[in-house]
């Protein structure tokens, strides 16, 4: 599937995709609850289906109010532990590194697959942890599939948080649901650490427990374990989503003034981070309440800017759109966080940002992108991840000349909407083969 975008200005008032981070870590949540858990403005990304997937095979029940809420009613750790069969995590690597400790809670044997890009991450995670919780596990050298057998026996353990804080998230909750007394997980080299406090958020919210010290270690405290009898009723609403807003502030910023309804300034999610550098930029950048208005600056270019993106790894691809956009040589920090995504989004927005006459360098740990020229008519391709195909596409508003995305519809994986939204804002886009050729020889 093909997008074609074609020059345009923007302007518009909507509202922000659902957070996938929210509603997954909620998914994993009301399964473990007890009882039942209303989810409100639940997300419908492939990634957030995944989880519901998931949820069900692991015993949930889950039914879909008139108003499009989520109903889950869960059955509670007791259940999860007699659970055995197959799960499929489709190319969430969230919902691998969250869901195969609370899978591992189980006392049958669960073999546990993915899609895609996820088949070539690295899972070499449980390869080294869960033998010392008395779970056995096997993989394929380090990939998927994975095939374990709990129980996970909660104990005193130190793990390396370099890679991804999502192991950590996978362990606080299976901890929380199963510790019978107090027990300790310390963490090396924790990143993105705002994530965590998203987890943390949502462990209180359902009655959890757990001691953040420093972001060195964490003590989970039994108060809602496996001794716990009760019938618990959540209510839990999924937040906007500040990863896919990016995107959209960005397009406001380099070719228009747009309005985004429903983010929290007050959020735990890293993403947030992304209005820094907007306003860094020189753009204009009106906060209130539950929206964020942004626009052009008036009667002159953005500017480059510097900003470290070690704990929000995700504003690469958008930033990069930006970036292009601005006059000067910008520079992001944390580009080894980008090694394990859906692509190898260092060397994925490189390449495919020269097709487009965008200069981008790495030096060490930082990204340096040369921006401000007249970007040129293009055809590039999403290498299967949502983020690129997302930044190429932003980065196309702005161009005096057509930007031809193949697979773009990798955007499924995390904002289905993001070709509608931005048609909405009056962006001139075409969808399908179509015009391809045409599209591209106008420019």
């Amino acid at each position: 599937m093909t997008v074609t975008i074609q020059p345009s200005e923007i302007s518009g008032i909507l509202n922000a995709p659902a957070s996938k981070s929210s509603m997954q870590r909620a998914c994993a949540l009301a399964l473990l609850n007890d009882g039942e858990t209303t989810i409100i403005n639940p997300g419908k990304s492939n990634d957030d289906l995944a989880a519901q997937d998931i949820i069900q095979k692991l015993g949930a029940m889950i039914t879909k109010k008139e108003n499009g809420d989520l109903c889950v009613r869960g059955f509670g750790l007791k259940h999860v532990q007699e659970v055995g069969g197959q799960i499929n995590c489709g190319e969430s690597g969230l919902g691998i590194r969250m869901f195969a400790p609370i899978v591992a809670l189980s006392s049958k044997e669960i073999i546990i697959n993915g899609e895609g890009s996820l088949l070539n991450r690295p899972m070499n995670f449980f390869d080294e942890v869960f033998p010392q919780l008395g779970i056995s596990v096997q993989t394929n050298n380090g990939k998927l599939p994975m095939k374990i057998k709990g129980p996970l026996q909660p104990k005193d353990i130190i793990i390396d948080g370099s890679l991804s804080s999502q192991f950590l998230t996978g362990l606080l909750f299976a901890y929380a649901k199963a510790a019978t007394k107090r027990v300790r997980i310390t963490v090396n080299n924790l990143k993105s650490k705002p994530y965590i406090d998203l987890s943390l958020q949502m462990l209180k919210h359902f009655g959890y427990e757990v001691e953040n010290n420093n972001y060195e270690s964490f003590t989970i405290i039994p108060i809602n374990g496996s001794t716990d009898k009760r019938i618990n009723e959540f209510t839990y609403t999924v937040e906007g989503d500040w990863s896919g807003a990016a995107f959209l502030l960005v397009a406001g910023v380099i070719a228009g003034t747009i309005t985004v309804k429903g983010l929290d300034v007050f959020s735990e999610q890293a993403d947030k981070a992304i209005l820094q550098p907007l306003m860094d930029c020189g753009a204009f950048v009106s906060i209130e309440e539950n929206q964020i208005t942004v626009s052009s600056p008036l009667g002159k270019r953005c500017k480059a800017f510097h900003f470290n993106a070690t704990d929000c790894p995700d504003l690469f691809p958008p930033l990069v759109a930006l970036a292009a956009h601005c006059d000067g040589i910008s520079v992001i920090e944390g580009v080894g966080r980008l090694a394990h995504k859906e692509s190898d989004r260092a060397i994925t927005l490189q390449e495919e940002f020269k097709k487009m006459g965008v200069e981008i360098s790495m030096h060490d740990d930082l990204m340096m992108i040369t921006g401000g020229a007249e970007l040129k008519a293009a055809i590039v391709h999403s290498h299967h991840d949502h983020r690129i195909a997302m930044a190429c596409a932003v980065a196309g508003v702005r161009s005096p000349y057509a930007t031809i995305i193949t697979d773009a519809y990798a955007v499924k994986k995390s904002y289905p909407d993001f070709y509608q939204d931005l048609k909405f804002l009056g962006v001139n886009l075409e969808i399908g083969e179509s015009g391809f050729n045409d599209a591209f020889n106008q420019s």
